[in-house]
């Protein structure tokens, strides 16, 4: 009989530890958090000392009865809950629900493996106070805002509606973004290329100088004076620069990183990157291993790899790549919000490939699973050396110039080069051999016109980023946090890349005027160094939340009594209901606008809205192409003829046929580098912006 009760989260863990430990341990999961403050109250006491009222969460009494048979027969009872904050909590949480007469140890492993979870039971420790006092202010301070302000939006504006601490940061980025967008205004500016020839080989280069002065060319009238001052078409070799140029790997994956590069190369969102990455660390059926965590933690901020870690992947690099592919990287510098509570996500044994895992994984486990493998891998490699020739051209006083580089050696690239939000870097773009003195022959020359472009808006990745570089957030915030903008309607996405509703910027424009502490970056950046403070005993938890709420109360009763209620009209479509004869108007949904009726509820037709992209079916020649929306709110496009054609595509037909096969051409990339593709065949065409 076992005489050890251990509680983990969930069943998985469970599942996994209790084969770790054996018969004299009995593994059981409290299914994540027991008790909580309620949902019906605040359930702060504000008049004295914040103190929190916490139940039992609806429906885990059950749960938390037979928790307490269990513990009463055990000698011993281990909490083993997440190594974070929020992990600690859940211990303190369950210390207090089970009662105060057993004697309750906390175990905390990295990464669920056999010698990790078993070498944490041989040295058991207490609850630490501090990060529980940490977790604790942060879900009171969340609770203080959102209890506070929600129900004076729900007054003023629309039911529904909510505010939080982080989430109001992450919509005012949004939106700051989206005004910069509608102020932007374009300038015109012009390049000019040249396509040179040296003996048999062809290359490029880009205008530079005139008698080695930059020149700007805003105007087509500047680039006809260039242009004027070239006579002929032989150009001197004024310069040649070869130098050798080192690249170093990316450090291994924290939280944020993870986030960012799934969203870039599997197209991952961030929630779905979490929930495949915590399948991860739970552990996986190896045959032969019996279940395995295969990563390490996954929310976390460090960089840091254990130097057992760091050996094995050594071993791994020498026996696959040879000797010369080793070089430790150094470690980077650490953010200055970096908590350095764990090691960076990596896989728990370099020996357990991608290739070796694939059976017994799902498609997006195994993608995500690679994904972690080959960067932490590749962060152990050498530096890639690139070799690269910078060459400058010149014809009467006008300076053209070429740059190139060629892999010298491979280093970390052999199995992982980082993604980039922008466009991709030519790695490979080799000029002849050429000295200087030598002359070469301009085969062409292009002018072109550009016009500078605004921002970009944010894709979850870039949305990710912003929010560690300003210190908005911590590891597990960001994914609830975009789940949060997203499910209350206040941003929608468009081309993966968040704007805001109306709803949203009404939202926003509230905050702005009555709760403008709360859309500081500055300030919330401020609140989570306080709340570092507390995880690090340098602070009191009730002293930072006193601080607060003393100067956010009188902004809470100002906006009860000045704030202005904002009634949001049904703007009128234009056409009648055919059910009824009513005017349809626009309603605002969960997924967006839609069309309804205006003699709702006695009538009660709704229909979506079709956006025509003014091109015609290539199906069945005759309907428009319209864009329309998935159930999982991902755009498609088909037909407006539908269900007499059922023409259909996930990516947008651009009207013109196929030059190689007549089937319809479609978009592939936008950007700098936009491009068209065949919807049949292998045909790419470059699109000239």
């Amino acid at each position: 009989m076992a005489d050890n009760l251990v509680i983990v989260e969930s069943p998985a863990k469970a599942k996994t530890i209790e084969k770790y430990l054996g018969k004299r341990y009995k593994v059981v999961a409290s299914m994540g958090h027991l008790r909580d403050l309620p949902r019906s109250q605040m359930g702060i006491d504000t008049e004295n000392n914040y103190e929190p009222k916490y139940i039992t969460i609806r429906g885990k009494g059950p749960l938390l009865k037979d928790l307490k048979k269990e513990a009463k027969k055990a000698k011993k009872v281990f909490l083993a809950s997440d190594p974070d904050r929020e992990g600690e909590a859940i211990a303190w949480h369950l210390s207090h629900a089970l009662g105060e007469n057993n004697d309750y140890y906390r175990v905390v492993f990295n990464e669920i493996t056999k010698d990790a979870v078993k070498e944490s039971f041989k040295t058991p420790g207490k609850i630490n106070q501090e990060l529980v006092d940490a977790q604790q202010a942060r879900r009171l301070l969340d609770r203080l805002v959102g209890y506070n302000i929600s129900p004076v939006l729900w007054k003023k504006v629309k039911k529904g509606l909510s505010a939080g601490r982080v989430q109001s940061v992450a919509l005012r980025l949004i939106i700051d973004r989206e005004n910069e967008i509608r102020n932007f205004k374009p300038e015109e500016y012009w390049t000019i290329e040249n396509d040179f020839k040296y003996k048999r080989s062809e290359f490029k280069g880009k205008f530079n100088s005139v008698d080695n002065k930059k020149v700007k060319l805003n105007t087509r009238e500047d680039v006809d004076k260039v242009l004027a001052r070239i006579s002929g078409d032989e150009f001197n070799v004024d310069k040649v620069e070869k130098k050798e140029k080192k690249r170093f790997p990316a450090n291994s994956f924290t939280t944020s990183s993870l986030q960012q590069e799934a969203a870039r190369k599997l197209n991952f969102k961030t929630r779905k990157t979490m929930m495949v990455a915590q399948q991860l660390y739970e552990g996986i059926d190896i045959k032969g291993s019996g279940t395995v965590g295969l990563i390490t933690y996954m929310r976390t901020d460090s960089t840091r790899i254990s130097p057992v870690a760091k050996a094995e992947a050594a071993d791994y690099i020498v026996d696959t790549f040879g000797k010369e592919f080793l070089g430790y990287q150094k470690r980077q510098k650490e953010s200055a919000q970096a908590q350095d509570a764990h090691e960076a996500v990596r896989p728990t044994s370099s020996a357990r490939t991608p290739a070796n895992m694939k059976q017994y994984l799902t498609r997006d486990q195994h993608r995500l699973y690679k994904l972690i493998w080959d960067r932490f891998i590749a962060s152990q490699m050498a530096p890639a050396i690139l070799d690269t020739v910078r060459m400058d051209l010149s014809n009467n006083g006008v300076t053209f110039r070429s740059n190139g580089q060629t892999i010298k050696f491979k280093g970390f690239m052999q199995i992982y080069i980082e993604g980039k939000d922008d466009e991709e870097e030519e790695l490979n773009n080799r000029l002849p051999e050429i000295a200087e003195g030598e002359k070469v022959t301009s085969l062409k020359i292009n002018p072109n016109q550009h016009f500078t472009q605004p921002p970009p808006r944010f894709t979850e990745a870039r949305l990710v980023k912003t929010l560690e570089e300003l210190g908005i957030g911590r590891p597990s915030t960001y994914s609830p946090t975009i789940d949060t903008i997203q499910k209350r309607n206040y941003v929608r996405m468009d081309q993966k890349r968040f704007m805001p509703t109306e709803i949203g910027e009404i939202v926003h424009q509230s905050m702005e005027e009555y709760f403008p502490d709360i859309i500081d970056v500055d300030f919330t950046k401020t609140m989570e160094a306080d709340l570092d403070s507390v995880a690090e005993g340098k602070a009191s938890w009730k002293k930072v939340i006193d601080d607060f709420y003393k100067e956010f109360e009188p902004r809470v009763e100002r906006a009860e009594e000045e704030m202005e209620k904002i009634e949001i009209k049904d703007e009128p479509v234009g056409e009648d209901c055919e059910k009824c004869g009513s005017p349809m108007v626009y309603k605002m949904g969960r997924y967006g606008k839609f069309k309804a009726c205006s003699n709702f509820p006695e009538c009660r037709n709704t229909k979506a809205i079709v956006k025509s992209i003014g091109v015609t079916c290539p199906k069945c020649k005759k309907g428009d192409v319209i864009e329309r929306k998935s159930k999982k709110n991902r755009i498609f496009y088909g037909c407006d003829q539908y269900p007499e054609c059922d023409f259909i595509s996930w990516d947008r037909p651009i009207g013109r046929d196929c030059p190689k096969c007549d089937h319809h051409l479609v978009e592939a990339k936008k950007g700098k580098n936009a491009q068209v593709k065949c919807s049949n065949c292998d045909y790419t065409e470059k699109v000239n912006n």
